[in-house]
């Protein structure tokens, strides 16, 4: 059965649970089922960031407060790059055929922490229970491509892999896309601030209509300059999750009258990409299929919930069967075809 709007509305903004206590849950079963699967140890851990703008057109006076107006100081619907509407900065966590939307952060505009610094931040949330023992690669666009940036990742000592603009001015005065024409890929470079050294590659990336743009992508790790490429182009599984999450799952569809609202929208819209990868995951052979993989998740997970509630329910009311001379016992049947995903 489908709940009204209303319905809906008040169990985003109004309903007391504990939005925090669903995050914590969730991020234990996620790593509960990782640990359970034992992904070989020689497979990196990508840890992949960007900026994701979710575009809103109406005033939403109610996600500024405490003045309650649009130029507000915490205002969440701000203008970037020419979108107005929510920006997150998502950190995507890829280990083998796991991906993991793991956290984000919403970038409140200028007098606040900037998309860089809120990205610094995202590293710290990264689960040493997956990051120890592994080559850590953190892959990000252009707009991450800042010394602050760079620092934060070799302060973890992890590999930084990052686009970089081909105007970006090199220590002995040229600038990166010079070294398209007169360079050699894989090469070594110091930035104008001679901080530390970096190794540079570049590629064309097919747009719209048929164009081509020259892309240039850096490493704070010596990889050779085709491996640094495949990396480089790898980062954009990012953007086949932003596409997935906003068209499949309603990340961009958030009308809600509180920002805990629209915060749990986010939050439940990502816990639902989760719990579909993990049947697709499970499915033998995996479907493929966001929608075909969306339709078995609900026909699996939704009746386990309805019958555990059932159960608790049932159980809890044991000593009144006891005084009439029943015993209530619930145990699993054997080899239950899908009991493992429903432990999610």
């Amino acid at each position: 059965m489908v709940k009204s709007a209303s319905s809906l509305s008040r169990f985003l903004n109004h309903y007391l649970w504990s939005t925090r206590r669903v995050i914590r849950t969730t991020r234990k079963a996620v790593l509960e089922q990782i640990a359970h699967h034992r992904p070989r140890k020689d497979l990196p851990l990508r840890v992949l960031i960007d900026l994701t703008s979710l575009e809103k057109c109406g005033k939403f006076l109610h996600l500024s407060s405490p003045t309650l107006t649009p130029t507000g100081s915490d205002c969440w619907v701000r203008m970037l790059n020419g979108k107005r509407g929510l920006h997150l900065v998502v950190l995507y966590l890829v280990l083998g055929e796991w991906r993991v939307p793991w956290s984000f952060r919403v970038w409140r505009g200028k007098g606040h922490p900037s998309p860089v610094q809120l990205a610094c931040k995202l590293l710290a949330t990264v689960p040493p229970q997956l990051s120890q023992g592994r080559v850590v690669i953190v892959q990000a666009d252009t707009e991450f491509g800042t010394i602050e940036f760079l620092k934060a990742v070799r302060k973890r000592s992890w590999r930084a892999v990052v686009g970089m603009r081909c105007n970006r001015k090199l220590a002995d005065g040229r600038c990166l896309k010079q070294l398209y024409r007169h360079g050699n890929r894989g090469q070594q470079v110091y930035l104008e601030d001679r901080c530390f050294p970096l190794t540079v590659s570049w590629f064309w990336l097919k747009r719209a209509e048929g164009k081509r743009e020259l892309r240039f992508v850096v490493s704070t790790h010596p990889y050779s300059g085709s491996y640094l490429v495949r990396l480089g182009r790898k980062r954009w599984a990012i953007e086949g999750f932003f596409k997935t999450i906003k068209h499949r799952f309603g990340l961009h569809r958030f009308g809600q009258s509180t920002k805990l609202g629209v915060y749990r929208w986010l939050i439940l819209s990502l816990i639902a990409y989760l719990l579909v990868h993990w049947i697709d995951q499970w499915s033998l052979p995996p479907i493929l299929d966001w929608k075909a993989a969306s339709d078995l998740a609900l026909e699996i997970l939704f009746p386990s919930i309805v019958w555990s509630q059932l159960l608790k329910s049932i159980q809890s009311h044991a000593e009144i069967a006891a005084q009439y001379g029943f015993e209530i016992i619930l145990k699993p049947l054997p080899n239950c075809p899908y009991g493992e995903c429903c432990k999610i």
